[in-house]
């Protein structure tokens, strides 16, 4: 039986330290907040010596379709021309993704709106320069044959949850509205594939899950999901370090135009971004079409602004008070003031609508 809530804003929550979190690495202080936005100096054909930096360095994940989008088709390469070398990494979920910013393995790196936030608070020294999505794609997992059919019946339970995530997010959230915390349960800090794993593998009862990786379990073990809440699913956020913001101006412009033109094209193209989604994420063509129209809206603004800022605060009271974010209230409040950098964004879908007209 699955327990569905639609958009409504959470509780307040409670929430005592979490283990494994894996912040001790964060970079202390933050960049310059004067980012300069626009592909200044660019000339915008990637000629020898017309760009900023001889390298870039980007992220794609199963989580984020537009990056198989921009990947798949090279946006990114045909913009910036062969001076600039591109390399993909894959970022197997939002805290990798952190972790690749914090330690300047990437420029820029996809992860749920609740990550960004947590690793900002905690001084790494990223904004969010790009809405990718605003998905459904975290829920309470558990077997076919669990008799777990409420958060309620978690008390005492081992569940998995992958700590810096949104499905971490959801279940802290989801346990707080059942009355529970953290401590209620016996956490298995587990990486989202790995979740999956130790679920059907017997270890955990119940697990947190991320698309499309959920969608599979569903299909392919015939797991159910018994407890979804939209509200409780953040948005996709494409962050950049401040120094590539700061410094590499015109390459980020690039970075976003391509993202907004693999918007125009995934909305155009559903099945076909499927697709991308199935051979990139190893799953059968139909899971992958659940995930893109179903649980996936990419029809959303890419201009980071209001909305998004909305959802953070929603969750800032479960920041403040896990003990995890270094100065508490005051470092989740003022991150959550300095996240946005919405100049590239802007730009960018003002140059897709008018070359749409």
């Amino acid at each position: 039986m699955t327990h569905r809530i639609s958009r409504r804003t959470a509780t307040a929550l409670g929430l005592s330290a979490v283990a494994g979190m894996g912040l001790a690495a964060c970079v202390p202080g933050e960049g310059s907040e004067n980012a300069a936005a626009g592909a200044a100096g660019s000339g915008g054909e990637g000629g020898a010596g017309e760009w900023s930096t001889d390298a870039l360095t980007i992220d794609w994940a199963t989580y984020n379709p537009l990056s198989l989008v921009i990947r798949d088709q090279q946006l990114i390469e045909t913009a910036l021309g062969d001076s600039v070398a591109v390399e993909w990494v894959q970022s197997a979920g939002s805290n990798k993704a952190n972790e690749f910013l914090r330690s300047g393995s990437a420029d820029v790196a996809s992860t749920a709106g609740s990550a960004a936030l947590l690793a900002r608070a905690n001084n790494s020294p990223i904004k969010v320069i790009g809405i990718y999505s605003q998905p459904e794609w975290a829920a309470l997992v558990v077997g076919k044959d669990s008799d777990i059919t409420a958060p309620a019946d978690l008390a005492g339970r081992a569940v998995a949850a992958t700590p810096g995530t949104d499905p971490y997010f959801f279940l802290v959230q989801t346990l707080a509205e059942a009355g529970l915390s953290i401590d209620d349960v016996e956490l298995q800090p587990l990486q989202h594939a790995d979740g999956r794993s130790a679920l059907e593998g017997g270890s955990v009862e119940a697990w947190s899950g991320l698309d499309p990786i959920m969608a599979a379990a569903e299909v392919e073990s015939g797991a159910q999901l018994v407890y979804r809440n939209v509200d409780f699913n953040t948005y996709g956020f494409l962050n950049a370090t401040e120094d590539f913001i700061d410094n590499h101006a015109d390459v980020a412009q690039v970075v976003v135009d391509a993202y907004e033109q693999a918007r125009t094209w995934a909305l155009a193209n559903l099945e076909a971004t499927a697709q991308l989604l199935a051979d990139a994420a190893g799953i059968d063509l139909a899971v992958a079409t659940t995930v893109i129209t179903e649980r996936s809206n990419l029809d959303v603004s890419g201009v980071p602004g209001e909305d998004q800022l909305a959802v953070l605060e929603a969750i800032s009271p479960m920041l403040s008070d896990s003990g995890d974010v270094q100065g508490g209230a005051d470092a989740v409040e003022k991150a959550r003031g300095s996240i946005l950098h919405a100049d590239f964004a802007t730009a960018a879908v003002e140059k897709q609508t008018a070359e749409k007209q």
